[in-house]
């Protein structure tokens, strides 16, 4: 059953990455790509049906952790509790700035969303890029389960260990390089004219960045976690996954090429997932790593809930899941085609 439930925070974490990260990236790409309000309405267009549901998966992804693993949630929360108001308040402006930005026609007034829309959008996947960096680094558990640290100390990646230092920090350099080229991606299948335009030259220039920075965090990992590659070795599941990641991201490139706008997106999809994917698989089942600290590593199996409750849990997930499938498929059935700016207060 931990397994089973190691599988499900992933699968929810990464549709979440998947989801929301395309929002994301075009809310980082909208002052470049949109040169005019007609155009920044039009990007608002692209992402307006999505983003608030989007952001449930996050939601439901931290439900799944509290029912399967509490004691992780527990420790993480308290560890990262300052990192976490961080990124509550970046969703929380990026949401108002989303609903607020054309309710007066005023240059200042939308201009001023414009950049709140802009800021948490390219902060929020450097914070969860870092925060995936501190889990595969590792974090100062001590004898209890529980952790604390500082915003940065001497950013060398070794005890004491903070929140930042030089291998966070490419990881979130590098989850927002990925997330910017996504939503490129998304832009370009969802938007025409000059809009479309710029989103593929942006996205050809991002993507080359995720080929050029995917090398140096796979470096920077073996260095601070000389465990992960020998147990990617070892899992058939992780090839499988990381194949699935390289396909992807070459189907991305290729239709950015040929002006494939739909298989440019799923190509983007399928890399972020597949990467997400087998890092999880290597990483199983550690799910808070010990480095600098007296305590032994949180995993699937010691701080896994209550059995019973776990099968209970599952069989509601199991009902539960599909019927959020079946939503966001309608959902993108029912906007499908190019996104078109309104007249008026909307999008």
């Amino acid at each position: 059953m931990p397994e089973v439930w190691y599988s499900i925070v992933v699968v929810m974490l990464m549709t979440y990455v998947v989801l929301d990260g395309f929002d994301f990236g075009a809310g980082t790409l909208h002052l470049f790509v949109a040169k005019n309000d007609s155009e920044r309405r039009q990007v608002l267009a692209a992402i307006g049906p999505f983003w608030d549901g989007n952001e449930v998966w996050l939601l439901a992804a931290g439900g799944a952790l509290f029912v399967g693993f509490p004691r992780v949630l527990a420790s993480g929360i308290s560890g990262f509790y300052f990192a976490i108001f961080l990124v509550l308040w970046c969703l929380i402006i990026r949401g108002v700035a989303i609903e607020f930005r054309s309710h007066v026609d005023d240059p200042l007034w939308r201009s001023s969303w414009d950049f709140l829309l802009w800021m948490p959008s390219l902060l929020l996947p450097v914070f969860l890029g870092a925060a995936l960096g501190n889990l595969l680094r590792g974090v100062p558990l001590d004898a209890d389960g529980w952790f604390a640290l500082a915003l940065f100390t001497d950013f060398s990646a070794r005890a004491p260990v903070g929140i930042l230092d030089w291998y966070t920090v490419l990881v979130g350099v590098f989850a927002l390089v990925a997330i910017t080229a996504h939503g490129a991606a998304f832009l370009t299948w969802k938007t025409d004219g000059e809009v479309r335009v710029r989103s593929r030259a942006l996205g050809r220039r991002f993507y080359t960045g995720v080929a050029v920075l995917w090398p140096l965090v796979t470096l920077g990992t073996h260095l601070v976690h000389p465990g992960f590659f020998p147990a990617f070795v070892s899992r058939p599941l992780a090839w499988l996954l990381l194949a699935l990641a390289l396909a992807g991201l070459a189907t991305a490139l290729r239709g950015l090429i040929r002006g494939r706008d739909l298989a440019t997106f799923l190509g983007s999809c399928a890399f972020l997932a597949g990467l997400g994917t087998a890092t999880a698989a290597c990483l199983f089942p550690a799910m808070l790593r010990v480095t600098g600290g007296a305590g032994a590593p949180l995993t699937a199996y010691n701080a896994a809930g209550d059995p019973h409750g776990l099968r209970i849990a599952l069989s509601w997930f199991l009902v539960g899941f599909p019927l959020a499938i079946g939503y966001f498929v309608m959902l993108f059935r029912l906007h499908r085609g190019k996104a078109v700016a309104a007249d008026g207060e909307g999008y």
